[in-house]
């Protein structure tokens, strides 16, 4: 999820769909069923999207015809609505003054809710974003904000910006709408939207997935879920958007509010998987988490073995920590296709099952009677892990030790990772030693909760963990859950 505002004077023909473009491109591992664009030159909204990867939707010619100086674009994950053109973001609405494009990282667990504020007929998609595009669209019409907080914001909030940073005169519309709707939208989302002259974002209240803002120099600003993409786009990184915090650009400078009080709970498998390692979240590197992670979890379960591989790429930094505490020797044992997507994020078990066998190959003379360990980041339904057992001891491995850097997945996550019935889950049904039986390794080994916490460097109290230990921030009805419950609804 990525936004760029420059001014309008120093915008040049396609700048910012191709700052877009690089932004959507360096968050890629965030999503791979779609891809979409939103550019305003200060009088319309165009919108591009497609199905694909950011390569495959867009190209030169399709860029140079987004032309303008405001942009917010998205590569998509599918959490609630399935992989279809219509959930494609951006997510655009008519509204009485114009236009509204939105894009959305999270997943929200009242959605039913919202969507019966909405007249029938009016959704065309099935996604929780479509949901909340139409409300503020309609202006916020019939979302009331829960008793003790201010519909209306807590003012500007200039002086947590740069003193040189001027703060923006915004006028009523999308920000006047989100006011009404944000207190009444539970669950997890870090939004960007647009109309034909402002820039906003926004954070749910638990900070659950991350969001940031970065500064153009003299060109403009920059809003992006994580800080490596405005690395790729020459940004420079200003500060997190707050949990409960609300902003908007334009020519003004930078508004800021708060539509709720912040509640921190920042999700610990973004250290764990989704984020980019060369992300920094919450002042700490992920890199540098993830191998702190690898020495802790050596520490916890040792073994004897020749040489310590990752499962490329999500298991390499904490197979370097493994390494480097261990004393055991570091190498390569499997060999990673590049042109082959996160098969986790697949949105199919086929799809998955075949991608892993696409994705990895093993480095037969590198391993061939050698005791190994394999560091991963994470065991979710036991599929990638029992292929590569498999591969490996075919290709003469003496002995697979698997190595975990994260606790057992046991619980679903409703705040937008795509596990949501525990029966999904290994962990979720089975003991250690049953997985490890499953997968077929010689033996299995997680790092505890206590130790991913305390090397994330952040309170306990402060991160969700709730696919990890069952204790969820935000309380999740039965009739909230399920990815396709709003088609359901309109069946």
């Amino acid at each position: 999820m990525f936004g760029v505002w420059v001014p309008a004077d120093q915008a040049s023909r396609a700048e910012v769909s191709k700052l877009t473009y690089f932004g959507l491109y360096a968050l890629q591992h965030r999503g791979q069923e779609s891809a979409g664009i939103a550019v305003s030159d200060g009088s319309r909204i165009v919108v591009f999207k497609d199905m694909g990867l950011v390569a495959q939707v867009f190209d030169e010619s399709v860029l140079n015809t987004l032309r303008g100086h405001i942009a917010v674009g998205h590569c998509r994950y599918s959490t609630t609505g399935s992989p279809t053109w219509e959930n494609a973001q951006p997510t655009f609405r008519s509204t009485e003054s114009g236009g509204l494009a939105l894009v959305h990282n999270g997943n929200l667990i009242n959605t039913p809710e919202l969507a019966a504020r909405l007249e029938p007929g009016v959704l065309t998609a099935t996604s929780d974003t479509e949901v909340l595009a139409a409300l503020f669209a309609a202006g916020g019409k019939g979302a009331e904000a829960p008793e003790g907080l201010h519909s209306r914001g807590q003012g500007v909030a200039s002086a947590r910006l740069p003193h040189d940073e001027p703060v923006a005169r915004v006028d009523e519309g999308p920000l006047a709408a989100a006011r009404e709707i944000l207190p009444a939208t539970r669950g997890a989302y870090s939004l960007v939207f647009m109309d034909e002259g402002t820039l906003y974002a926004a954070r749910d209240p638990e900070g659950i997935r991350p969001l940031v803002l970065g500064n153009l120099e003299d060109r403009g600003w920059v809003v992006a879920s994580e800080t490596a993409a405005l690395d790729i786009v020459g940004a420079r990184f200003v500060r997190e958007i707050e949990p409960g915090e609300m902003v908007a650009i334009n020519g003004d400078g930078v508004h800021s509010e708060r539509f709720a009080e912040p509640r921190p709970k920042g999700c610990l498998f973004e250290y764990v998987y989704l984020a980019r390692p060369d992300t920094t979240i919450a002042g700490r590197s992920v890199q540098a988490t993830r191998v702190e992670v690898g020495r802790r979890l050596a520490r916890e379960h040792p073994v004897e073995a020749d040489m310590v591989i990752p499962t490329p790429e999500s298991g390499t930094p904490a197979a370097i920590g493994y390494a480097e505490a261990s004393g055991i020797p570091y190498g390569q044992g499997l060999v990673k296709n590049s042109y082959v997507g996160r098969t986790f994020i697949q949105p199919s078990q086929t799809l998955r099952q075949l991608g892993i066998r696409l994705k990895l190959n093993p480095l037969r003379e590198a391993i061939e009677g050698k005791r190994l360990i394999v560091v991963d980041d994470s065991i979710v339904r036991g599929n990638t892990q029992r292929a590569i057992v498999s591969m490996l001891r075919d290709a003469g491995a003496a002995e697979v030790h698997v190595r975990i850097s994260s606790p057992p997945v046991a619980w679903p996550c409703f705040y937008g990772i795509d596990f949501a019935t525990r029966a999904e889950l290994i962990a979720g049904n089975l003991s250690v030693e049953e997985v490890r039986d499953s997968i077929g390794a010689d033996s299995l080994g997680y790092i505890s909760l206590d130790e991913l916490i305390s090397a994330s460097h952040i309170a306990k109290d402060n991160l969700c963990r709730a696919c990890f230990d069952g204790v969820y921030p935000i309380e999740v009805e039965e009739a909230a859950r399920g990815k396709h419950l709003l088609e359901v609804t309109r069946s």
